[in-house]
């Protein structure tokens, strides 16, 4: 009786060889686990947390399991990060509402509004199915400034009728609202209306800018609502006039501070009257600043380097190793061995992964290999050297003297699963139908392009045509002549060099596959096909080696097709200082000077998107604009009055790309989205100018003297909801750590929109005001219609 351990060794082992890994020097595996699409990460992480806890406990002495990468990590420490900025931000706010208004109980009311207005967004952010994500945290930070606003107008005009005379808090409140109530309708509708446009945007970013507009949009419908109705009724239960000190009555902090910083206000104000006055005597100021702002607009909106998402230290780093085409994994292993020693000392790595067999770039192979560091948390890397950056610089240097490997280190990407790196990917495709030599000959130029530019630090193919083979031929003639098929010549080859699939087998209540293969002893060389047999038709054996003829060539180790083209995938790591959106531009201007006809290039993962977004900004710019003026004309019933409040805007805008070049912020997505806000933000400062201004001539005062009388009125409460935003965003624009990348693109384009339009629309407004409001009654005067009757 023939037993099957008489013929063959038999053993439990591994289903591949092709691979091993170890963690942080221990003999480990490693496992990734990916969410499916429309599912919440942080609560697939947590169960998947869970589930580990529990099988901790079961563990063997000696084992663990430990979590080399997760992105709840860095989504929970920004989460917190934007949670720590939002309470600075709400203070600041306050603080910024005291000064202006000097009374605790008129700051108590923009306070609740704030408080209201959050908790009615959150609830909203419940019923609509959206997740507290970075971007609608973003949304709640800038909404702090902008929900305040509402709030601030009513308890200013509330003040003002103090200041008039008025005693009675009732008398006041509904004397302030029927003044103000329309403005506050007219810019609510404004401002709520540029998130309309966004909400449509497809692809990624519309995904972006859709959950952050709906956010705002909400939060600003909210803040109206509760400044026509809880905010009159505070007013008239908590707002007092302050006290005037008669008979010697010693005055509160509020009393005497607000007498000093009246005092103060209004020289300022009588100053600012004058240069109001000063541009609306000279026109061609005006209309200078006008032209040189939309011009440099224009300028910086070209020179500004651009992005998709920023790069963000998420507290992990890849290491991609290439050895020599045809290296067994014996010698990879080897150079892994020598890659950990260097790398394991890093004082920033808490665990590592070390594998090989597989990359993150190169993909399977004996030849490829990877690191997988997870860094120390972010509060114990503070200093320079603990930085992302510094970080991999530390892994190039140390090491350098590795020659017979290719080294990439490079952090993960913002958005997991889109892509392999957090830099540029694309592929470089042949549609031509040549040869694969040929096709990286190609590529090899084009990177050897791109490595010229000052752009690009790095680029990089794990491509290569020379991995030794043998190309494999069956001598069908001789098959023939044994009565041997073909098929299984290639069957046997294939079975005892490749290893079958045979079976499967039930053991321990688990299922095991069965897989036949020769012992490593006898395949390791071609004299080996001389003990591997397949039967004839004669029953005989018969040697595979005379049915076959085997010759050395050398070729790729796999091959890529992309969009139906045979491609080769390209790796570019921008420069330091440079955006990935300036690497795009020199990657594409590269293309056009290298590849010949016949050959192309298509982007990938976010690059593909960063690349396809084109001028989209600026079409959603003009979008905006022009929903703003539709509005503005159905509510001013005039075509030209509108247009003193567009043409302000532009003011704005130019701050805020001029204040990212000043501090090297790159235009991406949390960029635009606070531009986005800016536009509404300033047209509906600029419409407490131009509405106040329309009534007062409604009234019977002359276009000027409307126009002086509306700057003066409505001074305080721009420079109050103006300086509450800058100060709610300032956390923000200094943030350091995790994620301060993001906060940074946010806030400081705003800050500087915020800062330098509110300053602009303040003189340029009463002078556009003047010139359209001339404009439209010699266009269009004022129709006397029939009365109606019955």
């Amino acid at each position: 009786m023939l037993r099957l351990k008489d013929v063959a060794d038999i053993e439990l082992g591994a289903l591949s060889y092709t691979m091993s890994a170890a963690i942080s020097g221990h003999p480990g595996t490693a496992c990734m686990v990916s969410q499916q699409s429309g599912s919440n990460a942080n609560e697939i992480i947590t169960q998947i947390d869970e589930v580990l806890e529990k099988a901790s406990k079961e563990l063997p002495k000696g084992m663990k399991l430990v979590s080399i990468m997760s992105t709840k990590d860095f989504l929970n420490a920004s989460i917190d990060k934007v949670i720590e900025t939002l309470v600075i931000a709400i203070v600041l706010v306050i603080l910024v509402v005291f000064i202006f208004l000097q009374s605790f109980r008129s700051t108590l009311i923009p306070a609740v509004s704030i408080i209201v207005s959050l908790v009615g967004t959150f609830a909203f952010l419940y019923v609509a199915g959206f997740s507290l994500n970075l971007l609608t945290l973003f949304a709640l930070v800038l909404v702090i400034g902008t929900v305040v606003d509402d709030a601030i107008v009513v308890v200013e005009a509330v003040q003002a009728k103090f200041d008039e005379g008025v005693k009675h808090p009732y008398v006041a409140t509904v004397k302030a609202i029927s003044g103000i109530s329309s403005a506050l309708v007219t810019t609510s509708l404004v401002f709520m209306s540029v998130f309309i446009p966004v909400c449509f945007v497809g692809g990624t970013t519309g995904t972006f800018y859709m959950q952050f507009g709906a956010t705002m949009a909400v939060a600003v419908g909210l803040s109206l609502i509760n400044s026509l109705t809880l905010c009159p009724a505070l007013c008239a239960l908590f707002m007092t006039p302050h006290a005037e000190g008669a008979d010697g009555q010693k005055l509160s902090f509020s009393s005497r501070f607000h007498r000093a910083f009246e005092a103060s206000f209004s020289g300022l104000v009588q100053k600012y009257l004058k240069g109001v006055t000063y541009f609306i005597h000279r026109k061609w100021l005006a209309v200078s600043s006008l032209v040189i702002a939309c011009v440099a607009l224009a300028f910086l909106l070209k020179t500004t380097k651009t992005g998709l998402i920023p790069n963000e230290d998420q507290g992990n780093v890849f290491v991609n190793i290439s050895t020599a085409p045809g290296s067994s994994k014996a010698e990879t292993q080897r150079i892994m061995d020598q890659m950990e020693k260097r790398i394991c000392s890093l004082p920033q790595v808490e665990y590592y992964a070390k594998i090989t067999g597989y990359g993150m770039i190169s993909g399977n192979g004996s030849s490829t290999g990877m690191f997988i560091l997870k860094f120390k948390p972010w509060d114990e890397r503070t200093e320079p050297q603990d930085q992302l950056q510094a970080i991999i610089g530390q892994i190039y240097a140390r090491t350098s003297d590795i020659k017979s490997a290719r080294i990439m280190a490079f952090a993960p990407p913002m958005i997991t699963g889109y892509g392999n790196t957090n830099g540029v990917e694309m592929y470089i495709q042949d549609k031509t139908g040549g040869s694969v030599d040929d096709l990286q000959a190609q590529t090899t130029k084009f990177i050897q392009g791109l490595s010229k530019r000052p752009e690009i630090a790095m680029a990089f193919t794990s491509f290569d045509t020379r991995y030794p083979q043998y190309k494999v031929e069956v001598d069908a003639v001789q098959c023939k002549k044994h009565g041997v098929s073909p098929d299984a010549v290639l069957s046997a080859l294939s079975g005892y060099v490749g290893g079958s699939y045979s079976s499967n087998l039930n053991l321990f209540s688990k299922l095991y596959r069965v897989m036949v293969q020769a012992a490593p002893e006898y395949r390791l060389d071609t004299n080996a096909l001389d003990n591997i047999f397949v039967r004839t038709s004669s029953g005989e054996m018969s040697p595979v080696s005379q049915y076959v003829k085997l010759t050395k060539v050398y070729g790729a180790e796999s091959l890529t097709r992309f969009n139906m083209f045979s491609a080769i995938s390209v790796n570019v790591t921008p420069a330091d200082g440079f955006s990935s959106g300036q690497a795009i531009n020199a990657i594409q201007e590269v293309a056009a000077e290298v590849l010949p006809s016949g050959y192309g290039y298509e982007f990938s993962g976010m690059s593909r998107d960063e690349a396809g977004q084109g001028n989209s900004i600026l079409v959603i710019f003009i979008i905006c604009f022009l929903f703003v003026y539709l509005i503005l004309c159905a509510l001013y019933e005039s075509l030209f009055i509108p247009l003193a409040v567009i043409l302000s805007v532009p003011f704005g805008l130019m701050g805020s790309f001029l204040f990212a070049q000043m501090f090297g912020v790159e235009n991406n997505i949390y960029m635009q989205v606070g531009l986005i806000m800016l536009i509404g933000l300033l047209a509906k400062t600029a419409i407490l100018l131009t509405e106040y201004a329309s009534e007062r001539r409604r009234q019977g005062m002359s276009i000027r003297e409307a126009a002086l009388d509306a700057a003066r009125v409505r001074l305080r409460p721009i420079l109050m909801t103006a300086l509450a935003m800058i100060f709610g965003m300032l956390p923000l624009a200094v943030a350091t750590g995790v994620g301060a990348n993001g906060y940074r693109s946010l806030a400081i384009g705003t800050v500087g929109g915020i800062l330098i339009g509110t300053i602009s629309l303040l003189f340029i407004v009463p002078f556009l005001f003047i010139v359209f409001q001339h404009i439209q009654e010699k266009l269009m005067p004022k129709r006397n219609l029939p009365e109606i009757t019955d």
